[in-house]
């Protein structure tokens, strides 16, 4: 299986990267038209939900820095 990327941008959106597909609530697959890029809104201001147009621009402040979830819990 290929690997999937996903980049948390500063200040923006989720880049998803690699080999993917992207489902509704239904299950039903969203056409990407060959895409393995595709950035996604993180913001709710998007037009084109779940998709990033941009609109955070100003928006959104998230300075994304990687850190360790606390243990799994069992």
């Amino acid at each position: 299986m290929a690997t999937t990327k996903i980049t948390v941008n500063s200040n923006g959106s989720l880049r998803v990267e690699g080999d993917f597909e992207i489902v509704d609530a239904q299950g039903n697959t969203y056409g990407l038209q060959g895409r393995t890029l595709v950035s996604l809104c993180r913001c709710g201001l998007s037009k084109n939900k779940p998709f990033c147009d941009g609109s955070h621009r100003g928006h959104l402040e998230h300075d994304a820095v990687a850190f360790d979830l606390p243990p799994k819990k069992v």
